[in-house]
Formats: structure tokens, sequence, C-alpha cells
């Protein structure tokens, strides 16, 4: 007898290796699906930007050429330029106060990055770090051109704040952490430091990098999350948080002469709406607010100075990846995306309101026109609890029909209506998509965030199936032809749905997913598995609860074909999360796709894997889901 595992090392995968996705492999409409499915994964986007100093030039990132990169634009618009290139992504580029570009590349996408400092050609590069193996964390520039960035050099479960200076072209560790935490901004001899409590409860301190004296700037009870960045001086902090309430907000603590910080004065809140992100103007004189409503984002400005505010025209697409604002405050650059809109460029007038499109990543064979727009859908789970999620139909879908259960990582994520080629390509195959938000995720309040942590995933995990119960409830999924899927965390919800619930689902692919929370906590990062004890359980005191909550040991239960895809260099979460599924269920005799991608860590980064991935998803979800 032949074993039902199918062993792929992936680097890269042709279309005539690949069985048809439908029964005729060989016929045109097969074909030309096929050949709409590669060219939506392999859509290019551009996100990243930044103003350089003189205000002339935008950096950011575009993987245009297979992989992400740094490239620069004129201001005004115009043809850009590549400056890095190579096998690896670089990412996270900030400009210098004399005009030079620093960004990462990560080897095999794992997180050794090596930080680099270049010129706008590409030229006399050297690098900023010199710690070998040991996990790099971004940073950012101070005006005086010293750059802070996090490492676990010195201890594999902490992260410390270095500091490199330009003057000895050296980087220094600016103080030991006693966790995980960093800088979030340096001015002069004081840093803006946060430490993260466990996942969900950040503090803020400024600390005096002379005497190493820090204040606390978020005292609360509970769990409360905050990130933030100096005013005109270290004395004012602008901070986003949740602190002692349920939704983010704008605010700013003020540091009085006696050393004692103020409680936080709100400057901005939504009852609808969570604040996702804020930017200072370079004079300080306003910022822009960027608001979490179900999902989508809405602009804002406000002044600092008066309080007043007034909201921004809707942006072309439904997300604000990114945005920076110019120095001279009259423009702001933005990464917007959606979910028939990958990531682009466009830059706002602030006075006019006008947005003007700066990049046009291309998408040849793809008519952006055709793809699918998610409604917004509102469910109860199991216990009453109201829960969302994003329903993608496909034209012409006839209902009940074939319907795919996907599933955010984090647990803390959130869905939100992005592009996604997988989506587009399961659409286009016919088969409908729905991505909840189950409690646990984040957009939605501190309060949902929390209810999954610990022996709450129980809860969580039943979530699953009342999601699955309301599609066939409601007509809109076939009650033998639903498909789970999810990538990190999403792939631990996926071998829970197969696992907890073996007669729900038809199909299920599980992609970089946790299975073992023992083998997960033993071979993670120790930094993840020191930040991770809340969210899921402690291993030295709650063995027992971790060990309900792994699917790795209900592997019995299986009856579902599964998908399973990870990269080898997956640090975050180890491949031997994926190998013990692949065991197991292979001396089972239960059909399961292993495929290995040996150059990519968590998620793909490279344009032949995502090609790939997609294109076996696709077919894998729409051999097993079919009629």
């Amino acid at each position: 007898m032949s074993t039902p595992v199918r062993f792929a090392l992936v680097a890269s995968l042709l279309l005539t290796a690949l069985p048809g996705l439908a029964k005729d492999a060989s016929s045109a409409a097969d074909a030309e699906l096929e050949a709409r499915i590669t060219a939506m994964a392999r859509m290019a986007s551009a996100t990243g930007p930044q103003y350089s100093p003189d205000g002339q030039w935008i950096a950011f990132h575009t993987n245009i050429s297979g992989v992400s990169q740094v490239w620069l634009l004129p201001a005004e618009g115009g043809y850009p330029r590549a400056v890095s290139a190579g096998p690896d992504a670089a990412n996270g580029v900030r400009w210098s106060p004399d005009g030079r570009l620093a960004y990462a590349v990560s080897p095999g996408g794992g997180y050794n990055a090596r930080l680099l400092l270049t010129t706008t050609t590409g030229t006399d590069t050297i690098a900023m770090d010199d710690d070998g193996e040991a996990n790099t964390f971004l940073g950012d520039f101070a005006d005086d051109g010293r750059y802070h960035f996090r490492s676990n050099a010195r201890s594999p479960s902490i992260t410390d704040p270095w500091i490199w200076d330009p003057k000895t072209g050296k980087a220094t560790m600016a103080f030991e952490a006693d966790g995980f935490g960093g800088i979030a901004d340096l001015k002069g001899e004081h840093a803006l430091e946060w430490k993260l409590v466990t996942r969900g409860d950040v503090n803020a301190y400024r600390r005096d990098l002379r005497t190493g004296e820090r204040i606390l700037l978020t005292p609360h009870e509970g769990t409360a999350s905050a990130f933030g960045q100096f005013g005109r001086d270290t004395n004012t902090v602008y901070l986003g948080h949740n602190l002692d309430r349920d939704n983010m907000v704008f605010g700013r603590v003020d540091i009085g002469a006696d050393g004692k910080a103020s409680a936080p004065v709100t400057l901005a809140e939504r009852d609808e709406a969570e604040l996702d992100d804020f930017l200072l103007s370079k004079d300080f004189s306003f910022a822009l607010l960027v608001w979490n409503v179900a999902g989508r984002h809405e602009i804002e400005r406000i002044s600092l100075t008066d309080g007043k505010r007034s909201s921004l025209p809707a942006a072309p697409a439904e997300l604000v990846y990114s945005a920076d604002i110019a120095p001279d405050g009259k423009h702001a650059v933005l990464s917007l995306a959606g979910s028939t809109t990958p990531p682009d460029l466009w830059q706002l007038d602030l006075a006019s309101g006008k947005y003007t499109r700066l990049t046009w990543s291309p998408h040849p064979g793809v008519d952006l026109a055709t793809l699918v727009k998610p409604e917004l859908r509102t469910y109860e789970s199991f216990d009453g609890l109201e829960l969302s999620g994003w329903l993608y139909l496909p034209k012409d879908f006839k209902a009940p029909g074939p319907v795919v259960l996907s599933f955010h990582g984090g647990p803390e994520g959130q869905e939100v209506p992005a592009f996604r080629s997988d989506y587009q390509a399961l659409l286009a195959s016919g088969i409908a998509v729905f991505a909840p938000n189950i409690r646990g995720s984040s957009g939605f309040g501190k309060a949902f965030m929390t209810l999954d942590n610990q022996a709450g995933r129980f809860d969580a995990n039943k979530d699953i199936k009342a999601t699955a119960d309301w599609l066939v409830r409601e007509g809109i999924g076939a009650k033998d032809r639903l498909g789970i899927m999810g990538g990190s965390y999403g792939g631990y919800a996926t071998m829970v749905g197969v696992t907890e619930f073996p007669d729900t689902f038809a199909a299920a692919v599980n992609l970089f997913g946790m299975v073992n929370f023992e083998t997960f906590f033993a071979q993670s990062e120790p930094w993840m598995a020191a930040i991770s004890t809340s969210e899921y359980g402690d291993p030295k005191t709650q063995a027992q609860l971790l060990r309900d909550l792994s699917p790795i040991h209900k592997l019995d239960r299986v009856t579902t074909p599964l998908l399973v895809m990870h990269g080898a260099n997956d640090t975050n979460v180890p491949v031997v999360e994926a190998e013990q599924i692949v065991e197991v269920l292979g001396k089972r005799r239960v059909e399961v796709e292993y495929v290995l991608f040996p150059d990519e860590g968590h998620g793909w980064r490279k344009e032949p894997n995502r090609v790939s991935s997609t294109l076996i998803l696709t077919r894998f979800l729409g051999t097993h889901l079919a009629e």
C-alpha cells in the first residue's frame, strides 16, 4: 500500500508539475485558471514610505523584482530606482539625518537580520550591527544621527536596546533590559523606553541614559497597551493607549520639573473605533490619526496646539499600511491597500485633501475590476457573543456551496479587507471565503482581545465550530463542502478544527501553525516563549492546560485531508510543529501533503514560493471541495 503522505521540498514549482485544478488538467479552462492564479500571486506591492530629510525623495519597499527591496521615488512623482538588491528581502528602510538609508536584510527569512547603512545609490554600504546569529529588530534614527535597535545578543530570552553612533561607527548596548522591550524614541540623553510585561500588556518609561533613572508613564491596573513618541522635548510624550479603558485613544503625558509624570490627557477618542496609529508633524503642530473602524481605516487631523480635529477625505483604499508626513507638513505619503487593491503609494495634499497616486505596482494578467470585495457580516457564537467576519463570494456563486474558513494569525491579529492573492485565487476557482474575527482578535477593544487567554482558548476554539455552523445555517456553505485554513496561529486554529470537530471540514490547510505547545515553548525563540505564557499558559505551572490545548494529542481523530506548508528557517513556529503532524498522520494513513520551503522563515517572502504556495493551496482545496 502506498503512503498517503506527499512530501515536496519546494524552492520553485513549475505549472507543468502541478495536477490540474479540476478533473481535466489539459483543458484550456484549467490552464487559463492556473495562469490567472499565478498572475495574482506575482502581483507586486509598495509599502513603508518615508520622506528624505529635505523632502525631495521618498524611500520605500517594493517586491517588483520578486523579493522586497529598497527603492527611491521623487516626492513629486516620477520614475523610481532601486537602492538594494539581493536574494533576501530588505525591510524597515529609514532615512538618516545626513541623507543615507538604513535597512535590514534577513537571510533565509529568519530573525538574524543584518542592519545596513548605504547611500542613495546603494554604494559604500556598511553594517551597523555585528551580532552574528542573534535576533535583531529594527529601530529608527534620532535627530543627531544615532540609530537605535534591539538585539538578543546578550541573552536569547531578552532584547536589549542598542545604539549605533555615527561618530564612532559602532553600536553599543544602551542599557540591559529585563525582558522584551526596547527604545521607541531617542532624543538627547533621554529614551522613550517600552517594555512588554506580557502579550497585550505594555509599560512606557522615560529613561535617562546617563543615570539609568526612569519614570513610569503608564501606570495601570490589569493589562494595557501603549505606543508613543516624544514631543518638542522629552517632557512631553504623545501616546496611543488603552490605559484603564477598553479602546485605544490618542493622548499626552507631561513630565513636570519635579520629575513626576501626569496622568494621560485624552486628546482624541472615538466610541466606535480604535486608534491604530498616529504620526506627528516635524514641527509638532499637528498629528495625523489613523482609526480602525471595524477593520477599515479612517484618517483624521488634530491640531496639537488647540485640539481642533478635522476628518480627511476617504482614502482610495480601505487600509493605511504605513505613512509619513513631509518635512514641510504640507503632504503625507501613504501606502494604501484594500481587498481589490494591492499596496501602492499615494501622496495626500493636507490642505486640499487630494490624493495623488505615486506608484503603479504591476499586475499583468489580472484585471483588478474583476476581483471580489468582501461584505462584513456579524453573527453569534455558541454563548451569544457577537462575532464578525468578512464574506467573499465568487461571481455567480450558487449557495449553499464550497466555503473556506480562513483564520488570522496572532492570535491578537485582526482580519481586515486586505488584498490576499490566495483568497482571490480561491474565488476565481468558485470557492467562497469567510474570514472571521473570533474572540481574542484585536480591533474590538481590550476586553474582547483577552477573552481567549489561557483557559479562555477553549471558548475561542468553540468559535471555530460556531462559525462553521452559522455558514451552514445561513445557507451560504454546503455542510459537506467546508474547508479551513490559516497561518501561524491561524494554522493552530486549523488543527483545532480538524481535531476537535473532525466531521466539520472536508479539507484543511495548515500554514506554519503550532500543534504542540510543549515543543513550541521548548524550541521557539526564547523571547517568544517568554512573552507567550499569559496568552497560552505557563509550561512550568500549567503543563496540563497546554497539553489539553494542543491538537497533537488528538490527531487520532483526524479524517480530514490536510495540506501542511512550512518554512525551514522558521524560528517563530519551528518546523518541528509541521513534522509532528506529518509523521503521526502518515503512520495513520490519513491523507496529508507536506510542502517545505527551504529558503523561507515565518511566511513566504519570495515570488516563486508565493506562486507555488498559492497554486498548491488552490489546487488542494479545489480538489477536495468539488461537488
